[in-house]
């Protein structure tokens, strides 16, 4: 007789009661009513939510709104805040809350109390992530695909991984205070004395602060005029100014530079790493590409290949991503190996999550930036997003870019936190040269004598600082961006 599978319903599943502790509960309230100031060594990071019991989370929280208020919490006066015969089970509010002072802990054994309480929420809230992943699994909607179930799995695990539980809430403007003097100390303690990480040209810096966390920043540009080239050169820059201490608990924690991870959408990680090779070691990209290059350029090649294994940056070469897929990829990255700095070249090459086919390309791209932003306040990283032009640039006399300019969708303007324009009038001019020998000839040789090996990067939005305009230096060979010589520190000309 053949044997048939066995269903999921042919044994009941074993009915568990979730992770919990309801003595240690009752002894801690006990301990915060006996002792006020019981309450002080877990109100930082105990939360009503983290009870397993209903009636400990409301006597949690009423007791932590009297205490916060300057008041006494005792059984006697938190009785006061429940209905006169309101009951926990068979016993009622006053007999319970007594009952709990009776089998109090000591102040001392506090926070340990507090801690194992929020190790068990946490393993509740791992449960339901589970239950949640396997009945979605079971009973799929139509428009959520198992990638898009693999996406939302990995994001509630890196919140969870990171603040232990699942939503964020107010917080007091005390606590903001605070975080905005440590960002001050630490802007003094670091090279540049700059509030966020350093693009490594000063100039830049000067303009914008280094990068914040939690900003979205774009890099927008026409086509040629260097939008890639300056984000690996500010990539670069960061990951070898990387380094780290270690803290108490032997976490590394960034002093200056930082990780980057980067997601190149257009160029493969060999194109991209010899980009950035050609940028530090002085020879031109098209050179290494045909091998033209002499004993000497190969020894330097070789000397900063070696200097450039070791940086902390990691390059990400896929194509057609959802912003999906990136979210959860960065996420994987913090976790796995730190992130500092986010890159992304470029920001119309990503995809949306594709949910209604009716959905414009205006739509999707909405749904890009708000979710890069997201992304930025989530990893508390700055992300830098390279962005396409409209063609109307080149329809105007003046082709300096403007905010009007971003191509498809306001609302990249409107989500960024900094937008910044890569321009070279060199580019242009160039193409306008005219006829050897006439006069106007010899006015466009001066401008070119002006512009040449020039760049401009155009902050046309910045949330906490003023607009303007950098002037860098650019090396087209290798496609290098530097920082450029004030006139009062050029060499003398000589007559």
């Amino acid at each position: 007789m053949a044997t048939s599978a066995l269903s999921l319903t042919d044994t009941p599943a074993e009915t568990r009661t979730a992770p919990h502790n309801i003595e240690i509960e009752r002894q801690l309230l006990g301990a915060i009513l006996v002792n006020n100031e019981t309450f002080y060594r877990v109100t930082d990071f105990l939360e009503p939510t983290h009870f397993f019991v209903e009636q400990h989370r409301q006597i949690y929280e009423k007791t932590a709104h009297l205490i916060r208020a300057g008041k006494v919490a005792s059984p006697i006066t938190v009785k006061t805040f429940f209905p006169a015969n309101a009951k926990f089970g068979d016993t009622p509010v006053t007999q319970y809350l007594l009952r709990l002072a009776a089998d109090a802990t000591t102040i001392i054994n506090a926070e340990d109390y507090g801690r194992t309480l929020t190790d068990l929420a946490l393993r509740r809230a791992l449960i339901t992530v589970g239950e949640d992943m396997v009945n979605v699994a079971y009973d799929s909607p139509i428009d959520a695909t198992p990638r898009h179930q693999i996406e939302d799995v990995e994001r509630k695990l890196f919140s969870l991984a990171e603040s232990g539980r699942f939503e964020g809430g107010f917080g007091s403007f005390g606590d903001a205070v605070t975080l905005a003097v440590d960002m001050a100390a630490a802007a003094f303690e670091r090279s540049g004395q700059l509030s966020g990480i350093s693009t490594g040209l000063v100039d830049l810096d000067r303009q914008v602060g280094g990068l914040q966390s939690s900003d979205l920043i774009i890099l927008a540009g026409r086509p040629a005029m260097g939008k890639t080239s300056l984000a690996t050169n500010i990539a670069f820059n960061i990951a070898k100014a990387y380094k780290a201490e270690t803290l108490p608990d032997g976490s590394p924690k960034t002093v200056d530079g930082g990780i980057v991870g980067f997601f190149s959408l257009e160029m493969s990680s060999e194109q991209l790493a010899t980009r950035i090779l050609a940028e530090q070691s002085g020879v031109s990209s098209s050179k290494i590409r045909r091998g033209d290059i002499d004993v000497d350029q190969f020894n330097q090649l070789a000397a900063t290949a070696q200097e450039m294994r070791a940086l902390p940056l990691y390059i990400d070469q896929s194509g057609g991503l959802t912003i999906g897929q990136l979210s959860a990829r960065a996420r994987r990255l913090k976790r796995q190996r730190g992130l500092d700095v986010l890159v992304i070249d470029y920001l119309q090459l990503l995809q949306g999550s594709g949910k209604r086919a009716s959905d414009s390309r205006v739509q999707e791209i909405t749904e890009i930036t708000t979710g890069l932003k997201a992304l930025a306040k989530e990893l508390n990283v700055p992300v830098l997003a390279l962005s396409q032009l409209s063609r109307q640039v080149e329809n105007r006399d003046d082709k300096r870019p403007q905010l009007a300019d971003l191509r498809e969708s306001g609302s990249i303007e409107q989500d960024a936190d900094v937008v910044m324009f890569v321009y070279r009038e060199e580019y242009y001019l160039k193409s306008r040269m005219p006829k050897e020998g006439t006069e106007e000839f010899f006015e466009w040789q001066a401008q070119m004598e002006q512009v040449t090996a020039r760049a401009e990067v155009i902050v046309g939005k910045q949330r906490h600082g003023p607009t303007g305009t950098v002037n860098l230096q650019f090396d087209a060979e290798v496609t290098r961006f530097s920082s450029l010589a004030p006139d009062d520190h050029l060499p003398s000309r000589l007559d």
